[in-house]
């Protein structure tokens, strides 16, 4: 299939170097994106397999928290356990950070606890209740860097999708056609050049042929001059 050739612009070897310019920029800025690309892609699959990880370690903990509180609910009572929950003080923060990967802005979520133990007495209290507490603090900070992953994925996967739009046109359409128009305005300067020296050949061919014939005709009327005054010189004679 013969590319969109631009022939808007003059043949010109100005026009001609501007457009190697654009040709040498527009395969740089490929280079550059298709290395992008493929940074990108590393990087995207690497989180992947890490959500992959984290999933699997945050439905993990979840099942185990809700199992030691079903255990805790079974051996204290879910009165007594209510009461208890009252009782836990815990102040958590959850700090939103930025990474750039490519210059895609990513975050980075830290997830952090302050305990203020004890919060109930050990006595008539299972130890079941520490074990609940402790495994849903786990469980949110595996939740925090989950919702870190995810969330950086879908940037990526934007980033990527953009960038492979940004390759593909340069590759399949900016550069085939900058190469094709460049190839049309070489012949074009060619065949104007062969077309030019043709011509001033020819040019040049009539200004010796026309120069030729005045010679001839000086040549010529000197001869008829001399043959006339040699002719009145022998008459006088």
């Amino acid at each position: 299939m013969r590319e969109k050739l631009d022939t808007t612009l003059a043949p010109t070897r100005s026009n001609l170097l501007k457009l190697i310019d654009d040709l040498k920029f527009a395969q740089l800025g490929y280079d550059l994106l298709d290395q992008k690309r493929s940074i990108l892609v590393v990087e995207l699959l690497t989180l992947v397999d890490q959500a992959v990880d984290y999933e699997g370690r945050v439905f993990k903990a979840l099942v185990e928290a809700q199992n030691s509180l079903s255990d805790a609910i079974m051996t204290m009572g879910r009165l007594q356990v209510g009461n208890l929950a009252g009782a836990v003080n815990i102040d958590y923060s959850v700090n939103l950070g930025k990474r750039r990967v490519m210059g895609v802005s990513v975050p980075k979520v830290e997830t952090t606890f302050t305990d203020h133990s004890p919060y109930f007495s050990s006595e008539e209290t299972s130890i079941l209740s520490e074990l609940c507490i402790d495994r849903y603090r786990t469980t949110l900070q595996l939740m925090g860097r989950l919702a870190e992953l995810k969330v950086s994925i879908m940037r990526l996967a934007r980033e990527v999708k953009k960038t492979i739009r940004k390759v593909n046109a340069l590759e399949k359409i900016i550069i085939p056609e900058n190469q094709e128009t460049i190839a049309w305005m070489r012949s074009r300067i060619e065949e104007q050049e062969r077309e030019n020296f043709i011509l001033l050949k020819v040019v040049k061919d009539r200004m010796e042929n026309a120069k030729a014939s005045v010679q001839a005709l000086t040549t010529s009327e000197d001869d008829d001059t001399m043959k006339s005054e040699g002719g009145l010189h022998g008459s006088s004679v």
